[in-house]
């Protein structure tokens, strides 16, 4: 057998071809994204009550991981805001000194729906969930992680007795008065910064700026003793191993399949968007396969859960990102905090992180989106409004799962619509399901001409038959014959006969006559299976053409015209 150096397919799929001349521009790109990711990380890890170290460590193992197997050159892995509001809501009944193990035990077991998803090939039936769905849980996380970064923000001390958005918003605005005014002011200053250079400076790392400018004010002022609060200490050095705790694992496996279904969406939504023409497309299975991993081996190192997140991705991109060397860069840049920074980042004020968290998530929630929604359908529009309500009062967990089941009924809905359709003459020979302008209305006397628009299942099975029917019924004259034209039918299935076969029987109490015309070979030569299809074809009912059905029902009309002109001769005679 001939020896091969090249990797599994699988593997470093966003590295093939590549060239030496990029490895500038992926490093660059990947020290841009890092000053976003690492900040923000760690801020996200607060939303989810866990350490902020616990954020950092997320920006390595699952980024190294990604950088190995996720297909997308361009997508910068680390964790979300949807996704740490979903590990925050997994939590929130924990007992503080079972918090991390339980946190860890999520990410991994995060990593084994993703991983089992891929071994059943679900990707692209998770990617079916509803766009309105997305917009309700992003509104949902959005004004739930802006309210909940209020307090911090605002300097207000004691714990939160309030769930919930609105009691957290009402318990906020009644403490208002106990505001302390520095870390307002801190805090006013940050998202000022952050809004003016994401308008006028994009290029600038606002993040890294904020986060530096917080750093020297507290090096070198008396703020801390003026009661301005500062993060937790960050530990020096690189993430254990965590081994998940298996007492856990039953409570915790519906968080982990609603967050690994949102995790995969994201990280394959932004992969998608950032996409240039000439890489290849994406793979959702590969995805799941590469996210899987990232998650799997963030629980065994200490991390969230990891998702690719649109704002450093986007960093990645405008800095001239070429491939997941990139995000390896980043990673790196992560480790170098850990090992060298933590005594540095001990004098990060809580209220500079918050501001980070605020200014990321304000931009989830676009009222645009729902106008939109409701202008084109306000079926969907409906679906994000429901979606946003339970996550804003039972929480985001509920909302996701609430959204999937309107989404799996939307989709029902769309299977069981009628198949049929009319079909029109083309002005140069054939036939079209589109009709032409006016609207004109059935060409042929006598005939009712139809198409299906796919093939026949059990949702649309009865729907389909019953159009049929009443086509036929609501036609004057009756007609004489229905041809259903199948050029679109790809598969045969139980429904699709035994719909024809009960339609067949319908019709002919009508004195109506079914012919089928221009199935695919294929589908024609499996259907002979059935006897009721073999019985059709040898009526001559089965024909190549929409012309030859429309001959064929001509000819029997003719020939049924002359046997009862000849039958009343001889009446008479």
């Amino acid at each position: 057998m001939e020896a091969t150096s090249a990797p599994p397919r699988w593997l470093v799929p966003s590295l093939r071809g590549y060239r030496r001349v990029w490895l500038r521009a992926d490093v660059v790109a990947g020290l841009a994204a890092g000053v976003v990711v690492v900040p923000q990380a760690m801020a996200y890890a607060t939303i989810a009550g866990l350490p902020v170290s616990v954020g950092l460590y997320t920006c390595m193992v699952p980024a190294l991981l990604y950088g190995l197997l996720g297909g997308s050159r361009t997508l910068s892995v680390s964790t979300t805001s949807t996704i740490a509001v979903l590990t925050a809501s997994a939590l929130a009944t924990t007992a503080p000194d079972a918090l991390l193990g339980a946190a860890f035990t999520l990410t991994a077991l995060v990593g084994v729906c993703l991983l089992a998803m891929r071994l059943f090939r679900l990707g692209p039936l998770v990617e079916q969930i509803s766009p309105a769905t997305l917009t309700g849980v992003k509104t949902g996380v959005g004004l739930t992680v802006a309210v909940t970064q209020l307090p911090t923000l605002l300097g207000l001390t004691g714990e939160s007795e309030a769930t919930g958005f609105f009691g957290r918003l009402a318990e906020t605005v009644s403490a208002l008065p106990e505001t302390h005014v520095l870390t307002a002011a801190v805090s006013v200053g940050a998202v000022a910064t952050l809004v003016v250079l994401r308008r006028w400076a994009p290029r600038v790392p606002g993040a890294l700026v904020v986060v530096a400018a917080s750093i020297m004010l507290v090096a070198w002022t008396d703020v801390e003793e003026r009661g301005l609060a500062l993060i937790e200490s960050v530990p020096d050095g690189l993430p254990g191993v965590s081994l998940p705790v298996w007492g856990e694992v039953a409570g915790l496996v519906p968080a982990a399949l609603a967050i690994a279904v949102m995790a995969f969406l994201e990280t394959v939504l932004v992969a998608r968007a950032q996409r240039q023409r000439s890489e290849p497309a994406i793979d959702s299975d590969q995805e799941l396969l590469a996210a899987g991993v990232a998650a799997l081996g963030g629980g065994l190192s200490q991390s969230l859960p990891p998702a690719g997140g649109f704002s450093q991705s986007a960093v990645n991109l405008g800095a001239g990102a070429r491939t997941q060397v990139a995000g390896l860069t980043t990673a790196a840049l992560a480790v170098l905090v850990a090992l060298f920074l933590g005594p540095v980042l001990d004098d990060l004020p809580a209220a500079t992180l918050s501001a980070l968290v605020l200014v990321a998530v304000v931009g989830l929630v676009s009222p645009a989106e729902y106008v939109r929604l409701f202008r084109i359908d306000p079926t969907e529009f409906w679906v994000a409004v429901v979606t946003t309500a339970i996550g804003l009062t039972a929480g985001l967990l509920p909302a996701v799962g609430a959204g999937v089941v309107l989404t799996l009924g939307l989709v029902l809905r769309g299977l069981s619509q009628n198949a049929a359709r009319p079909l029109y003459p083309k002005p140069g020979g054939g036939w079209t399901p589109n009709p032409p302008p006016g609207g004109a209305a059935h060409p042929l006397p006598g005939l009712v001409l139809l198409h299906l628009d796919v093939t026949i299942y059990t949702g649309n099975a009865r729907p389909t038959q019953d159009a049929v029917l009443a086509a036929v019924l609501g036609a004057k004259p009756a007609p004489r014959a229905v041809v259903l034209e199948g050029s679109a039918v790809r598969q045969v299935t139980i429904p699709l006969l035994d719909a024809l076969e009960g339609l067949d029987a319908d019709l002919a109490r009508e004195g109506t006559t079914l012919l089928l015309a221009a199935f695919p070979p294929e589908v024609h030569r499996r259907a002979l299976a059935s006897r009721w299809w073999a019985g059709a074809d040898q009526d001559g009912r089965v024909l190549p053409t929409v012309d030859a059905a429309v001959a064929a029902a001509n000819e029997a009309n003719d020939t049924n015209g002359t046997s009862t002109a000849s039958t009343d001769r001889e009446a008479r005679t």
